[in-house]
């Protein structure tokens, strides 16, 4: 059967792409190409590394009431988002590590192997060994073991530091059990305070690589196979990964490492302070032109704080040099200062900015409860309130000896939209203090129209400031 031309034609456009189109299919097999030459290679660095990397098996002697998954791989804080109805499991805990020195020592998470009365070892050949601990630090979750045996092959430490957010990392560890998983992503964020309040006294790093049950303790590593921080805890609602996983540095590990080696207990800087966050409303009433810093919420009696000068109110820009920008950024700081080391700490007050020096404690286990009580932050006539003062027996309760009682709140007022809640005790209104009816009336009558101001609470016994503004 014969084609006429018109047909031959329409056959040869459909069969013989022009020049444009293959340009297009050029330009797109071009950039499939380079998309794929950019993606990086794991292949040769997980070889190189696998074999320092251990999983940790422990036995404990404690109740279970199921046998889903161990509760010793969430903390405390992060246990909240567990689903009701989800409990430990019966039999060994699992965990992973890695192999830091060739002579056996081991560095994982504190909670893996707390309260464990055997710790099992596993080296990539399937050897088992029975570990010791050499040291533990529960306040950066880490801990340094021990097992008999030479010429381990071991991986290199990298900077914490110079870790880039978007950069490439993974994991290698035990998730469910499953040794020498691998799994990859990408720095989410650096400098992540997980206790409420900025009470950690380590500064995270964020990610989005797979961590489960079983990862903790093991490396994160770059793209060059060096240890840049070490997986540590997942925020979840099922007990498993849920996109945001958690490592402690390793600039902070190591030294940890270096005190648990040569002591088996990390000495910490302590300051004494209570803290909040500086919202856009409190840098306006306290004069900052930017929300930086960290509010003093509180000064621990007899403390380093204390001693140097340091007051409820002042916002803590500078400690030793470094910049504070967020209240979560000071503890991370504060603890990595060695004890008896004298430092600059630059305050503003009362809209000016000063200079304190001050000599850095040492933060003792007695003192931990307290602090992690009072950092957390809470939600602070013509304000529309009515106050009492206060009671011997209200001093003596809430261990303080100044302020006044609030009776009633008024559902319209100043005092109502700045936060103020029935049976705050109100301490400081505008930088003045307050130790009687009196001097609050006083002090309410002297605030300025459209002027924020911040107030001093006292609630459940843990201090808190509060911005309030009379509009007209």
């Amino acid at each position: 059967m014969k084609l006429k031309m018109s047909e031959l034609v329409m056959k040869n456009r459909i069969l013989q792409p022009g020049p444009i189109l293959l340009l297009i299919l050029a330009l797109t097999s071009l950039s499939v190409t380079s998309a794929s030459a950019r993606l990086p290679e794991f292949i040769e660095l997980v070889k190189r590394v696998s074999p320092a990397v251990v999983n940790i098996t422990t036995t404990r002697d404690r109740r279970t009431r199921g046998n889903q998954f161990d509760l010793g791989e969430i903390p405390d804080f992060l246990r909240r988002f567990i689903p009701r109805g989800q409990t430990p499991r019966s039999g060994p805990a699992m965990g992973s590590g890695f192999i830091i020195s060739a002579d056996g020592y081991i560095l994982t998470n504190n909670h893996v192997v707390e309260g464990a009365d055997k710790i099992i070892v596993s080296l990539s050949d399937r050897r088992e060994r029975e570990a010791k601990i050499i040291g533990t630090d529960p306040l950066s979750d880490l801990a340094l073991l021990k097992i008999d045996e030479d010429h381990l092959p071991t991986i290199e430490f990298g900077s914490s530091e110079s870790l880039e957010v978007g950069e490439w990392v993974i994991a290698i560890g035990s998730p469910f059990g499953f040794q020498h998983s691998v799994t990859q992503g990408i720095v989410s964020a650096k400098g992540r305070s997980l206790r409420e309040g900025g009470g950690s006294y380590v500064p995270f790093i964020q990610t989005d690589v797979a961590i489960n049950p079983g990862n903790s303790g093991g490396p994160l590593l770059n793209l060059e196979g060096k240890v840049v921080g070490i997986n540590s805890q997942i925020l979840t609602r099922s007990g498993g990964y849920m996109g945001l996983s958690f490592a402690i540095p390793i600039d902070v590990a190591v030294e940890v490492i270096e005190q648990l080696k040569e002591k088996g207990s990390v000495s910490r800087g302590w300051l004494g302070v209570g803290l909040q966050s500086v919202d856009r409303d409190l840098a306006e009433s306290f004069g900052l032109d930017r929300p930086s810093g960290a509010l003093v919420t509180q000064v621990f009696a007899e403390s380093p704080a204390e001693e140097a000068g340091l007051r409820e109110g002042d916002i803590i820009l500078e400690f030793n040099g470094k910049q504070i920008d967020l209240s979560s950024d000071l503890p991370h700081v504060v603890g990595r200062t060695r004890p008896e080391t004298e430092v600059e700490v630059r305050v503003m007050r009362d809209g000016k900015s000063r200079t304190l020096n001050v000599k850095v404690g040492m933060l003792e286990d007695s003192t931990i409860r307290e602090i992690s009580s009072s950092a957390a932050p809470l939600p602070g006539n013509r304000l529309g309130i009515d106050v009492e003062e206060l009671s011997d027996e209200d001093k003596e309760r809430l261990g303080i000896d100044k302020g006044v009682l609030v009776q009633r709140v008024s559902r319209q007022g100043p005092g109502s939209r700045a936060g103020i809640q029935k049976g705050d005790v109100i301490t400081t209104l505008n930088s003045q203090w307050i130790d009687s009816e009196k001097a609050f009336d006083s002090a309410v009558l002297k605030l300025e129209v459209n002027i924020a101001v911040p107030l001093r609470i006292v609630r459940n016994q843990r201090p808190q400031f509060l911005v309030v503004k009379i509009v007209e």
